[in-house]
Formats: C-alpha cells, sequence, structure tokens
C-alpha cells in the first residue's frame, strides 16, 4: 500500500502536460494543448490537455480523466503502478509496503505477466554483471561491440544463463507461478519439463513507452546452425510485436524535441546511436514495418528518417514501409549507408560531429532515393522504367496531403526526364481506381445502415440531461466565486398589477445554484449527476478555497471521468483554431451571473412544460372530462412560465 501523504505529493507535483507530452506531442491551442489521439487511428488532432484544470480529453473516444487516468489508460497501469511511475518521473520518495507471494498471486493476469517480465529483466541483468558466466560470456560480447557499463545499465542488456532451467528454477523459488512464466514465453512447458526459452543468449529488454517490460530478444553467440541467431518473445497479452518499437522509452523525449525519429533495424543499431550521441532513434526490431508502429512515432513527430545498411536487397524489401510511412500522412526522409556497413559500424567508428554531418548531408527525400533504387535496376530498358515510374506514382498516390502531392509528381518527372502531364494523368488512374474501390465499401456501409436505420428510431435531444449538466459545470468552473446577481422580484404597483422589480443581490455562485433548486424543490433527474452536483456543494460549503484539480483526484474513476467530459466539452473550439482565421469565441467566466440566471430558469420553463404535459395526459386518461383543479393547475403553471420567460428575455 502506498501512504496518502505520497499520492498526495504526487499529485500536488505532477503536470498533466508534461506525462501526456513524454507520450504525444502536444502544441499549444490556446490555454490549452492539442494533439492526435492515442487511443484511436486520427489525423486530425481530437485530443485535448488542460494545464489550468489539470485534466485531459480524447474526444475521438470518450476517455479523459486525470494524469493518473492517462497512465490507467494508456499503459494499462494498476492505481499503485500509475502513482509508482509519476513519483518516478518526479523523483518523489514514497512510502509502500512490499508485496508478500500471496499479493503477487492474487494480482490479476495481466498486471502479473508485467510482474514476471520485470524480475527476469532484473534477473538477466544479475546474471550479467554478477556471475562468472555472464562476465566472461555476455559482458565480454557487449564490451565487443563498444558498449560502455552506463549504456548496458541504461537499456538494461542483460544475459541468461546456458543452463536448462535456471531462470525458470529461481522465479519459482521467488514466488512467480509457471502459468505466468509459460504466457510471457520466459518457459516453455512441456507435459513431463519445462526448461528456459532464452537459454544461453544476451538479452535486450524490449520496453513500452512508459518503461515498462514486455518482452525479450535474444541473441544466441555460439556458431549452433539449428538455433535462431535472434529471438524473440512470443505474442501475448502485453507483448505485440507489430504494436512496439525497440527504444521507444530512452528516445520518445528527443524525437519530440528534435522533431524528428531515425527509424533503423536492430537493438544494437539503437544502442550504437544512443551511446554516440543521438538519441533519437528506434528500431522495428527486426520485424516489417507496421502501421501501428507508425502511429506510435506518429504521436510524437511528423517526420521519419529511415535510415538502411549497404545491402542493397534490404533497401528494395524496405521501401513497402515508405508507403506505409506516406499513407500516414507523414515525411519520410531517407538516408543509406556505405556498402558494408550498417548503422551500428558506421556508428562506432564515427563521432557524433562525423555522424551528424554524414546523416545531414545523405538523408535523401524518398522519392529521390526511389527513384534512384528502381532507376539502377530499370537502366536503359524502357518497360521497366515504365514501371519503374508507375511504381513511384503508386508511392505519391499513398500521400494524404494533395499540395505535398503535386510537389512530388513534378519531383517525379524532373528525376526521371518524363512530362507532369503523363505523371498527373497516371496519378488520377490510381486515384480514380481508390476512389472506386473506396464507394463500393462506402455502398456495403450505406445499406448496412440503411438496416440500422429503420431499426433504430431517431434519439430526442434530452434537454433536462443537458440542463443538469450544465449546471454540474457551473459549479465546478465557478462554484466559489461571487458574484451579483439580477433577480426580478413579483411586486403589485400603484395599479393593483403585478409586476417583476430588478434586484441586485451578491452571492457565491453554489450557493446561488442551491438556494434556487431547493425553493422549487427541483431534482437532478440524472442519478450520476445527481450525486456529483451533492458532493461539490457539500465540498464547496465545507472548504472556503475549492481546489478543481484536488476534487478531481479525490473522487472515483467514473466520476473522474464524467467530471472531465463535463468540463472539456465545451474546449472543442480550440481543435478548430477559430483565432486564425480571427474568430474569437465568448469566454463563458465573462458572465458567469447571467449564465447561472439563465440555466437555472430554463430548467425551471423545461420542468413547468413537463407538469403541463402530465396534466394534458391526465386529462386525455380521464376521456376529456376536464377537473377544475387541473385547470387551474395549468393556469397558475402557464401564468409561471410567462414571467419566467420574460426573465429569460423570451417571447412565448
Amino acid at each position: 500500500m502506498i501512504s496518502a501523504a505520497s499520492i498526495d505529493h504526487v499529485f500536488e507535483t505532477a503536470r498533466v502536460e508534461e506525462v501526456i507530452g513524454d507520450f504525444v506531442n502536444l502544441k499549444k491551442a490556446g490555454s490549452n494543448f492539442k494533439g492526435l489521439s492515442p487511443f484511436s487511428d486520427e489525423r486530425t488532432p481530437s485530443f485535448m490537455v488542460s494545464p489550468v484544470k489539470q485534466i485531459w480529453k480524447d474526444f475521438s473516444t470518450g476517455k479523459g480523466g486525470n494524469v493518473v487516468a492517462f497512465l490507467m489508460e494508456h499503459e494499462h497501469f494498476t492505481y499503485p503502478e500509475a502513482i509508482k511511475y509519476l513519483a518516478k518521473k518526479y523523483n518523489i520518495e514514497i512510502e509502500e509496503t512490499q508485496q508478500s507471494n500471496e499479493q503477487k498471486e492474487a494480482a490479476n493476469e495481466r498486471e502479473s505477466l508485467y510482474l514476471v517480465s520485470e524480475f527476469a529483466n532484473n534477473y538477466f541483468q544479475r546474471i550479467l554483471t554478477k556471475t562468472d558466466q555472464g562476465k566472461s560470456i555476455g559482458l565480454s560480447y557487449f564490451k565487443e561491440r563498444g558498449f560502455t557499463d552506463e549504456t548496458i545499465k541504461k537499456f538494461n542488456l542483460g544475459y541468461s544463463l546456458d543452463k536448462w532451467q535456471a531462470f525458470t528454477d529461481e522465479a519459482l523459488k521467488n514466488g512467480y507461478n509457471i502459468e505466468y512464466l509459460e504466457k510471457t514465453g520466459l518457459t516453455i512447458v512441456k507435459p513431463d519439463k519445462h526448461f528456459d526459452r532464452f537459454k544461453g543468449r544476451v538479452m535486450f529488454p524490449i520496453k513500452s513507452m512508459s518503461g515498462r517490460v514486455l518482452g525479450f530478444g535474444g541473441r544466441i553467440l555460439t556458431n549452433d546452425k539449428k538455433a535462431a541467431k535472434y529471438l524473440n518473445s512470443p505474442e501475448s497479452d502485453i507483448y505485440h510485436k507489430s504494436k512496439v518499437l525497440y527504444g521507444i522509452y530512452n528516445a520518445k523525449q528527443s524525437i519530440s524535441k528534435e522533431d524528428n525519429c531515425y527509424l533503423v533495424e536492430g537493438y544494437t543499431d539503437v544502442i550504437q546511436f544512443h551511446q554516440t550521441g543521438i538519441k533519437n532513434v528506434v528500431s522495428s526490431s527486426g520485424t516489417a514495418l507496421t502501421s501501428e508502429q507508425i502511429r506510435l512515432i506518429n504521436r510524437l513527430t511528423k517526420n521519419i528518417t529511415v535510415l538502411f545498411d549497404g545491402d542493397a536487397a534490404g533497401m528494395r524489401a524496405s521501401l513497402r514501409g515508405i508507403d506505409l510511412i506516406l499513407e500516414q500522412g507523414m515525411n519520410v526522409k531517407v538516408c543509406s549507408f556505405p556498402e558494408g556497413e550498417d548503422p551500428d559500424s558506421f556508428a562506432k567508428q564515427n563521432t557524433l560531429e562525423e555522424l551528424t554531418e554524414y546523416l545531414t548531408n545523405n538523408a535523401k527525400d524518398f522519392i529521390q532515393f526511389k527513384a534512384n533504387i528502381l532507376h539502377q535496376d530499370s537502366k536503359d530498358d524502357p518497360i521497366k522504367k515504365a514501371e519503374t515510374v508507375r511504381d513511384i506514382v503508386n508511392s505519391i498516390s499513398k500521400i494524404p496531403d494533395r499540395i505535398k502531392k503535386e510537389i512530388y509528381i513534378q519531383e517525379c518527372a524532373r528525376i526521371m526526364d518524363i512530362s507532369e502531364e503523363v505523371l498527373f494523368s497516371t496519378l488520377a488512374q490510381i486515384d480514380k481506381k481508390e476512389q472506386q474501390d473506396q464507394g463500393k465499401q462506402v455502398k456495403q456501409q450505406q445499406k448496412a445502415f440503411e438496416v440500422i436505420k429503420h431499426q433504430q428510431p431517431v434519439k430526442k435531444v434530452d434537454v433536462q440531461y443537458l440542463l443538469e449538466r450544465k449546471i454540474i459545470e457551473i459549479l465546478l468552473l465557478y462554484g466559489d466565486r461571487t458574484e451579483d446577481f439580477e433577480d426580478l422580484v413579483l411586486k403589485e404597483n400603484d395599479k393593483g398589477d403585478l409586476i417583476l422589480e430588478p434586484v441586485i443581490q451578491q452571492a457565491r455562485v453554489f450557493e446561488k445554484v442551491f438556494l434556487d433548486l431547493q425553493d422549487d424543490e427541483m431534482q437532478f433527474s440524472n442519478a450520476q449527476f445527481k450525486d456529483i452536483y451533492y458532493t461539490v456543494i457539500d465540498n464547496l460549503n465545507q472548504n472556503e478555497n475549492f481546489d478543481l484539480r484536488t476534487f478531481i483526484n479525490s473522487v472515483d474513476q467514473d466520476t473522474s471521468n464524467a467530471i472531465t467530459t463535463i468540463l472539456m466539452d465545451d474546449e472543442k473550439h480550440a481543435l478548430a483554431d477559430w483565432n486564425r482565421v480571427e474568430i474569437y469565441p465568448k469566454e463563458k467566466k465573462d458572465s458567469v451571473a447571467q449564465l447561472v440566471s439563465e440555466t437555472i430558469l430554463s430548467l425551471r420553463c423545461f420542468l413547468i412544460d413537463q407538469k403541463v404535459k402530465e396534466f394534458q395526459q391526465e386529462t386525455l386518461q380521464n376521456k376529456g372530462n376536464v377537473n377544475r383543479n387541473i385547470l387551474e393547475e395549468v393556469k397558475e403553471y402557464s401564468g409561471l412560465k410567462m414571467l419566467l420567460s420574460r426573465k429569460l428575455n423570451r417571447v412565448l
């Protein structure tokens, strides 16, 4: 258990924009920040962070909350793990009790996989540096690669003993379940025995963006032809190869800062670059590049530089990955190394200045690179040249931005010595075919939608829900403010007529709301809003200085998410960047008293309408027999509605 004092310290220190900024490339949008959703595939930002309120909202999925909620959603942390992550980030010491074996067994399955992986990570590091076999074989290998002790420690490099079940026996002895050892792939379980998957290999832990160990890559050091040179953890509930990039944890801040990401192929490429001084580098870990991996980079930067070794066959095979990057609307450059060199060897032989200079001078735009590679293949063969041109135009067609498409067509025409008209015509043919294919899909979706449309009645707007929600928003944002409220009091004039006379009264917003609702005996129809309402009123009544951030952190996750949705919904206009086109939405805080009065009066009018409808329904049930008492009540309510409408300056 983590002490309450430690949790409070973490919440007071952590900044939501700083924490989320490690995972998402955030840009200023008025008083807020916006970025691409980390929970869905999108090209237009719908993710918003409020530094003032210390909350975030993802409008594409509806998720939202405080800084801990983000880590729990994005990294699948438990609440204590999110607190520990923040404590580590902000160098806060936390008080907690040690987990017993019983507590480890009681943890849920996903969490158990993380615990097992973290144990294995620590075990392999200890074996590397504390055992004779680890030092003589594993550590010697890393030293031969030129890795320093600092680098080895930073990337948590390790070694698995060349024994059949050394790791498994140690894990079982420490209370870890064989079921989870098997599910992480660390142990291979047979009916009559079990043994270590990574026996006799140097170990590279593969981490998530937040630093959690998801799986491992292991390299064998012997010349056993039957064994794979590199072996990765199998897919599990926490490790999905297609969604992970090696080195992203160490590189994320540099990628965002440099606004560029270098993409390489292997573990040692990443480590060597990092050690040389270029830290914005990640690897696809030997697997083919996927859309999920590209989107991971897209959260941090729009720019990718793909680095290839001097192997021409490898370069051609990797051209497919470039098209995937272009489809995501990203900017791609490509850099190849001299024949016989790869990123690891080249970085090892050169200083930071030399490596930086080489990358700057040799990074080409993707179209130049692709044209050069394919042009070499086609030589003077007209048919092959035609195929090359079509291949390049096909890549250009993947780009979502029309202006970029046109610029690249012009560049392709110059490089390949062919007219722009022909290339634009070819591009139009490709685009037309894609549109036809998309049209077929749309028609199928429309047919499905028509079926759903006829099955489901259109939902009416729930006015009471919206007004109750607005009251909650007012209390959260302005509940502790003192305002001058103009009330129209019903009085009799000299002629005996009833008139509305304006009276100015000063009050705190929450008191005004509470008293007005209580006077009319109005109740919230939405159960969640009702709970939030009384919790907020109670908090405002007891605390002279209401702190929204503290309040959000004190409620449960469902309530926190509901509050975040209410508070951030009106911030959507910042995503559209209206100021850029000289449209300036009015700030609600400029007319809080008016907002409070109009919201309460609107709710009262709505409830009067509902009451009159009830009377109408009762009359219909009595088969048209008019009850005099009902008529009197309808008359009174109609008169009250008229007065309230005059307060609202509405014409009935």
